[in-house]
Order: C-alpha cells, then sequence, then structure tokens
C-alpha cells in the first residue's frame, strides 16, 4: 500500500503559513521574479471573485480590491517541504518527495495505516500546514485520492475507485503525475 500526503495550495501556503489572520481572505500568489507577474496560485476566497490563474495583479484587483496578493516565500517553501518530508518518514523508510508540497510512502506495515496517516496530518496542522492524505494499493491512485480526500482516505480498490471519478478530475490531477 501507498500514502500520498498533499498540501493544498503549497506555494500560497508556504507564503502565509504564519499569518493565520489571512486565511479566509482572498489570496493570490505571483512569481515575484517575473517581468511581467502573474497569478500562480490562489485560494477558494478569491476563486469566488472571479480571479484566475494567470491573471495579473492589476486584473486581480479590479475584480475584488480586498485581495491580498502576496510573493513566493522560496524559504518557507523549503522549510514546509522538510517538514512534510520528516513526517512521511514516520510512516515508513520508503518515502518520496512526489512533487512540491506532496510525499509519497510505500508502506512495509499494512496496520492501521488510516490511523497513521491521520496523526501526521494532524502534526502538520500542529505546524500550520493544511494537509490531506489517502492511502490505496498504487502511487498513483494515492495520489489522485490525496487531492480529494477530507483530510484522509483509503481506497481498497483502485479499479472500483478510479471508475467513480469524472473525467475532468483525472485531467485535472493527471498533469502532475508525469
Amino acid at each position: 500500500m501507498f500514502a500520498t500526503i498533499y498540501l493544498p495550495n503549497f506555494y500560497l501556503q508556504a507564503a502565509t503559513r504564519h499569518q493565520p489572520e489571512l486565511r479566509a481572505k482572498p489570496m493570490a500568489l505571483i512569481e515575484g521574479h517575473e517581468r511581467k507577474p502573474v497569478i500562480i496560485q490562489l485560494n477558494e476566497a478569491a476563486e469566488k471573485t472571479g480571479i484566475r490563474k494567470g491573471m495579473t495583479p492589476s486584473q486581480a484587483l479590479a475584480r475584488c480590491l480586498r485581495v491580498v496578493i502576496k510573493t513566493r516565500a522560496q524559504m518557507q517553501e523549503k522549510s514546509m517541504q522538510e517538514i512534510l518530508i520528516r513526517y512521511a518518514f514516520t510512516l515508513s523508510p520508503f518515502v518520496e518527495a512526489s512533487a512540491p508540497g506532496i510525499c509519497t510512502t510505500q508502506f512495509t506495515d499494512n496496520r492501521n495505516l488510516s490511523e497513521k496517516l491521520s496523526r501526521v496530518i494532524q502534526h502538520l496542522a500542529e505546524c500550520e500546514i493544511r494537509a490531506q492524505g489517502a492511502i490505496a494499493p498504487t502511487p498513483d491512485t494515492s495520489f489522485l485520492a490525496a487531492h480529494l480526500a477530507r483530510p484522509v482516505l483509503q481506497v481498497e480498490d483502485a479499479k472500483e475507485f478510479l471508475a467513480l471519478l469524472p473525467i475532468e478530475t483525472l485531467g485535472t490531477y493527471s498533469t502532475a503525475l508525469c
């Protein structure tokens, strides 16, 4: 069995990790080093106001004057990734940092998997890191399930789980699998 731990909006979380007062506000994130910065991540509150990825900060502000626009914080991203990896290693010695904000582990002991993963998700929350995770028979299935977990999902039958997913879901998350 495999587990994937996923940190939604990883770059945005890193930029605002120690600013809980901003979580309920519309927020967007830009790459600070670009000549013409565009939004690369945003939270649900910003999406509801009509802001989309690829917009410029001025376009976002035209849709919502309350939007908080932050730049990427690479040192905080590195710190969060290290914390994620450290907690992933508490599950198993077989850990892969699959992508920024995503870790996949292969279990060597299949007992109480949901309980173990829930504990890791809780520890991350105590570090002010929002995470969700999934357990499945294959790494790709655990990856897809982690995006849908609230906060933990265990999939026993990968074929059955995948058959129930809308095709749009597969398209949305499959690009991160490559």
